[in-house]
């Protein structure tokens, strides 16, 4: 039980750490940036964060798959079904658009004479982006708590990716699948319970610094 809880938090935290150091800039950037295509890239970050889990773990299993593109890449990057960097891809694909969306929103409450303020005094873009960005530090966390909650308690996308192996790929979300089929319902509950558990520990740490913050 510790090592499935284990791995939960340690694929959750690694994916939601890839998707916060891509989303965040990303969010940035369309918060601040006025181009022709932005319309239809902030669509493509709005689809996504109500884009169902299954179907990007869908997606990733053809990706990874012997006949799928990148079979033919011999990578250390690129993971292998049923491992758990195959389930980290698939969550951070999840959490991206969350975090970047959640971030754009915040960048984009901020109040506009910030920006004239700081192009006044000088500032490069970079350094007025990062102004703006301290200035809605507040609802970047706020980001990377949604993203954190989108993919600590998905099932599908792992199940599929993963493949719910005994000591390999087995986290807390389809060990309660499984333990649920096979009729071990007080096992599946325990485990539902320290789901809910570090789940609230992780989100609470997070509020805790987000009320620092504030």
């Amino acid at each position: 039980m510790l090592e499935i809880a284990a791995l939960s938090l340690r694929v959750s935290g690694v994916a939601l750490g890839i998707s916060a150091l891509t989303g965040i800039p990303v969010g940035a950037f369309l918060g601040l940036s006025r181009f022709r295509g932005r319309p239809f890239l902030v669509t493509l970050v709005y689809t996504g964060m109500g884009f169902p889990p299954v179907v990007i773990g869908l997606f990733v299993y053809l990706l990874l798959s012997r006949n799928g593109p990148l079979a033919a890449i011999e990578s250390a990057i690129i993971p292998a079904l049923f491992t758990p960097g195959a389930m980290v891809l698939a969550q951070s694909i999840i959490a991206f658009p969350l975090v970047a969306g959640f971030t754009m929103a915040a960048v984009m409450g901020v109040d506009a004479q910030l920006h004239l303020q700081a192009r006044a005094l000088g500032a490069t873009r970079w350094q007025t982006a990062v102004t703006v960005l301290a200035e809605a530090r507040v609802g970047v966390l706020a980001a990377v708590i949604a993203g954190f909650g989108g993919i600590i308690s998905e099932v599908g996308a792992v199940m599929l990716v993963g493949g719910n192996i005994d000591g390999r790929t087995r986290v807390l979300t389809t060990a309660i699948v499984l333990e649920t089929r096979k009729g071990n319902f007080d096992l599946a509950i325990a485990l539902g319970v320290i789901l809910l558990g570090l789940t609230f520990v992780a989100n609470w740490a997070l509020l805790r610094l987000q009320g620092k913050e504030e």
